[in-house]
C-alpha cells in the first residue's frame, strides 16, 4: 500500500511539473517582458491545477483524508482563481486590445473564446463554493451546478490550451490536457453527481 501511494504521488508530481519545466525552455519566451512570462506561467499553473481539482473532489488521492481533501479542494480552487486573474491581468498589461477583444467575444482567434468561457464559469463555480452555506439549495442540486460549471471550465481551458501556440511545449501540453480530461471523466463517473436520488 505504501509503495502504491508513493507511485501515485510521484506520477502526479511528474504530470504537474514536467509541462512547467518544458514551458521554461519555450522559444516563445525569448525577448518577452517579465509580465508576459508571469502571465503565461499563470496560465500553465491554471491548467495544472485542473488536474488536481477532480482528484480532490473525488477524495481519491491516497494518504489524504476526506476532510483534508475537501479543504484542499477549496484552497486549490481559490489559488486557481488567483492564477486566472494574474494570467488575464498580465495579458491586459502587455496587450490591452487583445484582452478587450477576447472579453467582448470579438477576437478572431477561437482560443480566446474558450479561454473567456472557462474564466467566467470558473468564477461562478468558485462563487458557488464560497456561498454554499448561504445558498438555499439542496446539497445535491448545489453539487450538480458546481460540477457542471467546473466541467465547462475544464473543457474550455483544455480547448484554449490546445488551440493556442504559446508558452507550453506541444507534447507535454497535449499529455497534460489528456490527463485533465480523463481524470475529470473518471471523477464524474465515480461521483455520479447527476443522480439526485442517491443518498
Amino acid at each position: 500500500m505504501a509503495r502504491r501511494t508513493a507511485l501515485v504521488w510521484v506520477a502526479l508530481f511528474v504530470a504537474l511539473l514536467v509541462p512547467v519545466i518544458a514551458a521554461g525552455f519555450s522559444p516563445y519566451l525569448a525577448w518577452r517582458s517579465p509580465i508576459y512570462i508571469v502571465a503565461g506561467f499563470a496560465g500553465v499553473l491554471s491548467l495544472s491545477l485542473l488536474l488536481l481539482q477532480p482528484l480532490l473532489a473525488s477524495k481519491a488521492l491516497p494518504g489524504v483524508t476526506p476532510l483534508l481533501s475537501r479543504r484542499l479542494h477549496r484552497w486549490v480552487g481559490l489559488i486557481l482563481i488567483g492564477a486566472i486573474i494574474i494570467h488575464v491581468a498580465g495579458l491586459w498589461i502587455t496587450s490591452p486590445p487583445d484582452v478587450v477583444d477576447a472579453l467582448t467575444f470579438t477576437s478572431p482567434t477561437p482560443f480566446s473564446v474558450w479561454g473567456v468561457i472557462a474564466m467566467w464559469t470558473a468564477f461562478v463555480a468558485c462563487g458557488l463554493g464560497v456561498l454554499r452555506q448561504r445558498l438555499a439549495l439542496r446539497f445535491r442540486i448545489w453539487r450538480l451546478l458546481h460540477t457542471v460549471l467546473a466541467s465547462v471550465t475544464i473543457a474550455g481551458t483544455v480547448a484554449h490550451a490546445l488551440l493556442i501556440e504559446g508558452t507550453m511545449e506541444v507534447v507535454t501540453k497535449a499529455a497534460l490536457c489528456g490527463l485533465v480530461l480523463l481524470t475529470s471523466v473518471w471523477t464524474l463517473a465515480r461521483l455520479r453527481v447527476w443522480d439526485l436520488r442517491r443518498r
